[in-house]
């Protein structure tokens, strides 16, 4: 498989987690990374690791639910790199709530981040990679509400769902453009936030799954990778479940 060099990639939410090991792994094969992050002092620290390392990076403040905000985020990467290559459409939030608890406000903030944002972060890149013929869009989704649910996730399970078919309606409207849309669907990683979780919860999820651990976020990342580059140009509207095993079992112990 062919190095990322010369290819622009822009990671958003990737001050953190997810994104940031998407981040990694992409810069460490040769790709000029933007971290695009709310979190702007988050993001900050992670270009400035990365070049430490010697990837070319650099870091955009962006809210991924503000139209406004992604659009002047395009804006400066363009300007400052002549291109953008490959979307990692990787922002997202959750929270828990009973279903018949769930407010208006937690339902808009859930899916105005997960699935506007990465409806206005495809609409940033497709001018660009249209003019040129090329680009590689690649969106975190979750095995939660595309194949598996739990109680007090619904707003997080339908957002995740509805990025699915997001990502099959862009695949179709950029077919023969040189552009490609697919999804990773992560199961469970260890990131902060999970890590912060009651240890016998969490020590529960690591049984439920086949391989006896959490992802770590550059595991995701490599899934990313292989979306994105050149060699995958006849995938698009597809799906790729990064889970450990964890939704094969027919029957659970």
């Amino acid at each position: 498989m062919r190095r990322l060099d010369d290819r622009v990639a822009i990671i958003t939410g990737a001050a953190t987690g997810v994104g940031r090991g998407i981040a990694r792994v992409l810069a460490a094969e040769g790709a000029t990374v933007v971290i695009a992050d709310l979190d702007a002092e988050g993001a900050r620290q992670t270009t400035a690791a990365l070049r430490e390392a010697g990837a070319d990076a650099m870091d955009v403040e962006v809210d991924v639910a503000d139209r406004a905000s992604v659009d002047a985020m395009g804006t400066a990467v363009a300007d400052r790199y002549g291109r953008i290559d490959i979307l990692a459409a990787n922002a997202g939030v959750y929270q828990w709530d009973a279903i018949a608890e769930i407010s208006d406000e937690a339902w808009d903030r859930i899916n105005d981040i997960n699935v506007k944002g990465a409806l206005h972060c495809i609409q940033a890149v497709l001018p660009g990679m249209r003019e040129r013929g090329y680009g590689r869009i690649v969106l975190t989704s979750s095995i939660t509400g595309t194949l598996v649910a739990a109680p007090g996730v619904a707003h997080y399970a339908a957002s995740k769902a509805g990025q699915l078919g997001l990502m099959r309606a862009a695949a179709f409207e950029t077919l023969k453009e040189g552009i490609t849309v697919n999804a990773v669907q992560p199961g469970n990683v260890r990131t902060a936030g999970i890590e912060e979780m009651d240890p016998e919860l969490l020590a529960e999820v690591e049984r439920s799954i086949p391989l006896g651990r959490l992802a770590e976020p550059e595991e995701i990342g490599w899934a990313v990778r292989f979306f994105a580059s050149e060699e995958a140009a006849y995938i698009t509207g597809q799906t790729l479940v990064v889970d450990g095993g964890q939704v094969l079992p027919e029957v659970r112990s």
